[in-house]
């Protein structure tokens, strides 16, 4: 990689991670062993996570420096994991941008005032331009600040930044709060076009911003999450949502780091999910990764897939579908390994490292 683009002290420039496991797997490499990490793996299960939140919102959390930072290192130091995920929530460029969202213990992110009209949107708060000390980028130096603490800390293991996609977001914004099929979005997508296009504009720019931020200000590589983006047609993706997310992950695009897109229960959209502007794509558990390999002609570096109901499963059982993901990860350019959505809440923290020893043992 020559990231010429980036500043000379960013750890891709200056080496500390460019020929780490992570990067030479996300690029296509095959090094000495194959990388791991979890999605969510900053907070959720672990003890010390409860511990240091304590008495803190979670948006709140997102945007204390000091506190973001020592959740996102948590899961590096117990796990040994190959990279650590940036701490963060997929609504905290909302958040930072003024629009008024809380996330509600058991309910998820909840929006004061749902977007449903064209007026709606207009009435969002201005983004800016990256560089362009406004309210939205002066916003952003706390984001910045925790990356930079935990990049220091990390050294030679690569940060992930990531973002919610602008599907996502914007399907968030539309029903006010978390929905179980996303009916609210998909209508607007059809019957008011001009409005659901002018919203995920809005929301792939705070995405792209978001992730700019991170990656000048220290990540090595960044992943674009889609959370209900499998709830879509093929066509009503590449129609409606695949610019979007192209725009968000051409936000870092001259900073030449690599692109993970992931989406979940999305195993028919991978080709279309490639052609949004990733170089590597997560797979969640649905769809084997050989079959995912071949989907999409052996053109991306895969990361998963590793069913996260399996961490329940007896030891040998779970060994067997790990040992197994690794075989089928041999299909593709490139492997990460990571679990086939998030974390769960109640994951054993002992469990998770026997993983890691095992990825490291035998990948």
């Amino acid at each position: 990689m020559t990231p010429s683009a980036l500043p000379s002290s960013h750890p891709l420039a200056d080496g500390r991670t460019a020929t780490s496991p992570l990067i030479a797997a996300l690029t296509g490499g095959r090094p000495d062993h194959r990388p791991v990490w979890f999605m969510r793996q900053a907070g959720r299960s672990l003890p010390e996570y409860q511990e240091a939140r304590a008495g803190t919102a979670m948006l709140d959390a997102c945007l204390t420096p000091g506190l973001a930072s020592e959740i996102t290192l948590q899961p590096v130091r117990r796990y040994g994991v190959d990279a650590a995920i940036f701490f963060s929530d997929i609504v905290v460029p909302m958040r930072i941008a003024g629009v008024e969202v809380d996330i509600k213990p058991g309910v998820g992110p909840v929006f004061a005032r749902p977007i449903r009209t064209m007026a709606d949107v207009e009435a969002l708060p201005s983004l800016g331009v990256a560089g362009d000390r406004g309210t939205f980028d002066t916003g952003l130096d706390a984001v910045r600040a925790a990356v930079e603490i935990t990049v220091d800390e990390l050294d030679r293991t690569p940060l992930i930044g990531f973002a919610g996609a602008p599907f996502t977001l914007a399907a968030y914004m539309v029903d006010g709060r978390p929905s179980r099929d996303h009916l609210g979005a998909r209508e607007l997508m059809h019957t008011a076009p001009d409005v659901w296009q002018a919203l995920v504009r809005w929301t792939a720019k705070a995405a792209g911003l978001f992730l700019r931020a991170q990656v000048l200000a220290g990540a090595s590589a960044i992943q674009l999450f889609d959370s209900w983006a499998g709830s879509l047609s093929a066509r009503d993706y590449a129609e409606q949502c695949q610019g979007g997310s192209h725009t968000a992950l051409m936000a870092v695009a001259d900073l030449d780091v690599p692109r993970i897109h992931f989406a979940a229960n999305a195993g028919h959209l991978l080709i279309e999910l490639g052609a949004a502007g990733a170089t590597a794509l997560g797979v969640d558990y649905r769809t084997p990764l050989d079959i995912a390999a071949e989907m999409t002609d052996g053109r991306f570096p895969l990361q998963g897939n590793i069913d996260p109901a399996m961490l329940a499963a007896p030891r040998e059982t779970l060994e067997r579908h790990v040992l197994d993901v690794l075989r089928r990860g041999e299909a593709a350019p490139g492997h990460v390994v990571n679990l086939g959505h998030g974390m769960p809440p109640h994951a054993n923290p002992d469990v998770v490292k026997r993983i890691v020893d095992l990825v490291h043992e035998r990948g």
